[in-house]
């Protein structure tokens, strides 16, 4: 989503450029006063600066142009989003040139833009902090594994703390140099590069193994490329997103003694892989699944963020006080929720309302869908973003949220599970999920039975604050055996959500099997017969007539929706569980005057 002018007049901007061994890599970022940030730019250049100059060789006068040229692009990119700041590394090949130094005083002399060159260690810790914040580690440690082009980086540690940081001179362009001397890869070569890979880090990965550690996290794209490739032979297809793909050591495995066994031109033909990385995927697979082996990891996430996204957090987090408060969330997945719900001004208390009722339905149906409190976060997180297309527009607002919801830059979420809350947003109105619809049709059948299941129910609950007054603080879910009875308690008028609901019921009625009835609750039910008994006797008295006794007949019988006999007050509604209200939402939150403003223009504007 490209940010309003308004957003971009209030965010600090910062650019953070990566110089590797392989590739360069920028990405300008919207810092919010809650020190997350938003990539709105990104660019990319494979220039190989390291080739033939690592190890204390020079770097060539070719690579240092070729870097040159996209440091240019890279500073008018950064000036056209006018930032505030230019953050630089250098990393590996610079670190150990002999002319490291005049490359970078050339860097800063043609382009303006003065990087720094960092250490192994520093480049480590920047990484590890990028990985756990696209990460959800749930307190738990994970490792973080970098393959760089020079060097690959090893961490250990939190989502707030690192325990160990290492940086090893073993990147695929430096292994691929030295070990791979035959296309395909002889097996008296990759036996030696194993053994220097092992005598490299043997002791080292001891050492984490003693420690423990709950998950491995793999960034940068060697590793990324090596999943992605896995990912499409498993698949059958190439993976829309790799942020947070799981791939089993296993597939590495695989992987690796398929990519062994090919010469450049096979390997060129081979699915899911980067063209460039051809030549250098040899040695990163045979590094990767020996760390893998040595830790006896059995599965791999995958991480987009890397070394340029631990720059803008370190400065953040160096500069908080300079840019805002920052917001005490721990979760990372209700965290990058909200944030981008408020990105796309999304309706506070209407959304909040929603996110009520729908979790109370999914509670009080449990018996009947059979779903977990996986699912129960996701239906929170797509009721909490149900109508954020109406950012782009009103028209259509329903295909726009699932844009934004893919596209959004959710952390920590599965692919399929931001796919998943997507389409149930996508479904919250209108048309109802069906196997001719593309993104629909690709899930498994247990997830489509999950959007299907979720979506009917945020439908129920999205009606029953059609007008945005939130009308209804309560409800009830009966099973009365030939149907099932919703009794709604109510604070105000809530005539038009019985209208809504009752044309929104269908998918509803499907999922519990049964018709499904709507009753007001006795409270609110008797004070619409008490108006309505008035109104009759004022009738009856300006008539002098029959009125008045019908009236009296008539006025102490209860008005509710479907006619029935009246029911119990119902509960308020009620979850075991903490919501998106709860827990980001306490006091005044999402009680501004703007938002009041908006409130007031559009009553209704999201239906």
């Amino acid at each position: 989503m490209i940010p309003s002018p308004r957003s971009l007049s209030i965010y600090m901007r910062i650019a953070a450029i990566d110089i590797g061994t392989n590739s360069v890599h920028m990405i300008v970022v919207l810092v919010r006063p809650d020190l997350s940030f938003e990539v709105i730019d990104r660019e990319k250049a494979m220039v190989r600066l390291g080739a033939g100059g690592l190890d204390g060789r020079a770097l060539t006068s070719e690579a240092m142009t070729a870097a040159l040229q996209a440091l240019s692009k890279f500073k008018r990119i950064a000036e056209s989003h006018r930032v505030d700041e230019i953050l630089g590394a250098a990393t590996s090949a610079t670190r150990e040139a002999r002319n490291g130094g005049e490359f970078l005083a050339r860097v800063e002399r043609e382009t303006g833009i003065r990087p720094r060159v960092i250490s192994g260690v520093e480049e480590a810790r920047l990484i590890h902090q990028a990985a756990v914040y696209g990460v959800d580690v749930a307190g738990g440690r994970a490792v973080v594994i970098d393959i760089g082009g020079g060097s690959v980086e090893i961490t250990l540690g939190t989502s707030t703390a690192i325990q160990l940081a290492r940086s090893f001179k073993m990147g695929a362009i430096r292994l691929t140099e030295r070990f791979v001397n035959s296309d395909p890869l002889s097996a008296r070569d990759e036996r030696k590069l194993v053994k220097h890979v092992l005598g490299e880090i043997d002791r080292y990965c001891e050492q984490i193994v003693t420690a423990g550690f709950d998950r491995v996290i793999g960034t940068s794209g060697t590793i990324l490329s090596l999943g992605a490739v896995a990912a499409t032979a498993a698949r059958g297809t190439p993976p829309s997103e790799l942020r947070n793909l799981h791939i089993s050591a296993k597939q590495i495995r695989r992987l690796r003694k398929d990519v062994t066994a090919l010469d450049l031109e096979q390997r060129l033909a081979t699915p899911g892989l980067d063209p460039r990385r051809a030549d250098l995927v040899v040695a990163g697979a045979v590094l990767l699944d020996t760390i893998l082996r040595r830790l006896g990891a059995d599965e791999l996430t995958l991480c987009d963020l890397a070394l340029r996204e631990g720059l803008v957090l370190d400065y953040t987090r160096r500069n908080r006080r300079q840019i805002a408060q920052i917001d005490n969330i721990p979760d990372v997945r209700r965290r990058s929720t909200l944030e981008l719900a408020e990105r796309c001004s999304y309706y506070a208390e209407h959304s909040n309302h929603v996110v009520r009722l729908a979790l109370a339905l999914f509670d009080q149906t449990r018996g009947v869908h059979g779903l977990t409190d996986r699912e129960r976060e996701w239906l929170e997180y797509a009721s909490l973003m149900h109508d954020i297309g109406g950012h782009i527009s009103f028209s259509g607002h329903h295909k726009h949220s699932y844009y934004l919801i893919k596209n959004g830059d959710l952390r920590g979420f599965h692919p399929d599970e931001i796919e998943v809350m997507a389409l149930v947003a996508r479904y919250h109105r209108r048309g109802t999920p069906r196997r001719s619809h593309d993104e629909y049709a690709r899930l498994s059948g247990s997830l489509r039975r999950t959007v299907k299941t979720l979506a009917s129910i945020l439908r129920v609950a999205e009606s029953l604050d059609r007008s945005h007054a939130q009308p209804i603080s309560g409800l009830e879910v009966r099973d009365r055996g030939e149907d099932i009875v919703i009794s709604l308690h109510a604070s105000g008028d809530a005539e038009l959500e019985l209208w809504a609901t009752a044309r929104h019921l269908e998918p509803f009625e499907e999922l519990v099997g049964k018709p499904v009835r709507l009753e007001m609750a006795e409270a609110f039910a008797r004070g619409t017969a008490e108006r309505d008994k008035g109104a009759a006797r004022r009738t009856a008295k300006r008539d002098n007539g029959p009125a008045r006794r019908t009236a009296e007949r008539d006025g102490g019988r209860n008005t509710e929706f479907t006619g029935r006999k009246p029911v119990r007050n119902s509960h308020s509604i009620r979850s075991s569980h903490g919501t998106v209200s709860d827990s980001l939402h306490r006091g005044d939150a999402g009680d501004s005057a703007a938002d009041g403003v908006r409130r007031r223009q559009h009553p209704a504007r999201h239906r």
